[in-house]
């Protein structure tokens, strides 16, 4: 088979194994809005912090697999930019969910432990389908990479709020949901490092590249 022959059979599977990530983004994007409007209001139902960091975590994911598919096939550098602004999104998140515990600290709540369990469980399955679906998509750019970081965070997120929920309902205290929420908020903070510091080296490289050329 010629180079040409070679080159078009390579674009083809490109083409299609990029269709494929295409619609489990779409996927992704519709389950993760979902989860984020359920979590949203089952937070505020169960007074519970953790629920109420997933939450936000879900609408950062939902917000990124958007941007995601926005970008998707553009040049390296546009990829990275997109990657950067969704790795300040998700500390943006954290950051904020550290701000939200004060509040429940200083109000000493006591979330609804079934409600977490619930709720929590049903992130959980949520979230293991889409890193399921994503994990042979995991390598590749900094905004791929930031895609299967975001659903492997989720998954971990919410086995914590499971057992968060068993904590409370155990010590009758809102510790283990103040304690889970900011473990969630640091996994997302460590994410977030993860994703910056590979978009910048991109954005570094592309940028040493066209200085050569010019």
């Amino acid at each position: 088979m010629s180079a040409g022959c070679h080159s078009c059979a390579s674009d083809h599977q490109s083409e299609v194994v990029d269709q494929a990530y295409r619609r489990i983004l779409w996927f992704a994007l519709i389950t993760n809005g979902a989860m984020f409007l359920v979590e949203l209001v089952a937070g505020a139902l169960g007074q519970s912090l953790a629920l109420t960091a997933d939450a936000m975590d879900f609408f950062s994911d939902a917000a990124n697999y958007a941007i995601t598919l926005i970008v998707l096939g553009m040049s390296l550098s546009v990829r990275a930019k997109a990657a950067l602004f969704k790795g300040i999104c998700m500390g943006l998140v954290g950051l904020y969910v550290f701000y939200t515990s004060i509040h429940h600290i200083v109000e000493g709540t006591v979330p609804r432990a079934e409600v977490m369990g619930i709720i929590g469980f049903l992130a959980l399955i949520t979230n293991v389908v889409v890193a399921l679906l994503l994990f042979r998509h995991r390598s590749g750019d900094s905004n791929r990479q930031s895609i299967w970081i975001c659903s492997r965070n989720d998954a971990i997120a919410n086995i914590a709020v499971m057992m968060a929920g068993l904590g409370v309902w155990q010590t009758t205290t809102g510790w283990p949901d103040i304690i889970v929420g900011l473990g969630i908020a640091a996994l997302g903070l460590w994410g977030a490092g993860q994703i910056i510091t590979k978009s910048l080296n991109e954005l570094r490289t592309t940028q040493k590249y066209l200085d050569k050329q010019f």
